[in-house]
């Protein structure tokens, strides 16, 4: 109750707060490359049920295409608005809505493409006990996840063989270690990573 109380209090207040950087945004990404402004994608989320994320679009239409992974900072595909919102993590802003209705939590296990998830072994399913988040234990530790897609020979045996198992690994155990005061400790580490970055 306190986990979801802190939530939707805080989305609320975020989105009033952000609404003109928001809107800001907004108009950046228009002016610079055609497209919806928000990336809407599906998501596996708590209790293994599918529902959409949504981000700002920092990527050319139809890259989805061309790979499911974003390979480095500086992929092609991604615009020149979308590699500083990227940076920032600014794209993630939009989830506050998918917290304030409820798919979401501010702290969790980073929602996973259903692709991925079919991955996933029967004990991994246990992560689906919790709401997804923004971030947690597995983002903190993946913060330059790109750049290590980039580096690896097979980018994608490289996300399914390794980044999954282990991000997996760091996720069960955040189920195990969490709490409210937990979860702050998380929040104020990722604010410290994203404006050391």
């Amino acid at each position: 109750m306190l986990k979801r109380g802190f939530d939707v209090v805080f989305s609320i207040i975020g989105l009033i707060v952000l609404f003109p950087v928001l809107l800001l945004i907004s108009i950046l990404i228009k002016l610079d490359s055609k497209g919806p402004v928000l990336f809407i994608q599906g998501r596996v989320g708590k209790n293994n049920k599918d529902f959409n994320i949504y981000k700002f679009r920092t990527m050319r239409m139809l890259s989805e295409k061309k790979g499911l992974l974003t390979l480095g900072n500086n992929d092609s595909r991604v615009t020149k608005v979308g590699y500083f919102l990227r940076r920032y993590k600014i794209d993630e802003f939009p989830q506050l809505i998918n917290i304030l209705k409820g798919d979401m939590s501010f702290v969790g296990p980073r929602p996973e493409l259903r692709y991925y998830v079919n991955y996933y072994s029967e004990d991994d399913m246990e992560i689906f006990c919790v709401r997804p988040g923004i971030t947690g234990l597995a983002s903190l530790k993946y913060r330059n996840e790109v750049e290590l897609l980039k580096a690896a020979d097979d980018p994608e045996d490289f996300f399914i063989n390794t980044v999954i198992p282990d991000k997996l690994r760091y996720n069960k155990m955040y189920i195990q270690k969490q709490n409210f005061f937990f979860d702050l400790k998380l929040i104020a580490l990722t604010f410290v990573k994203v404006i050391t970055k």
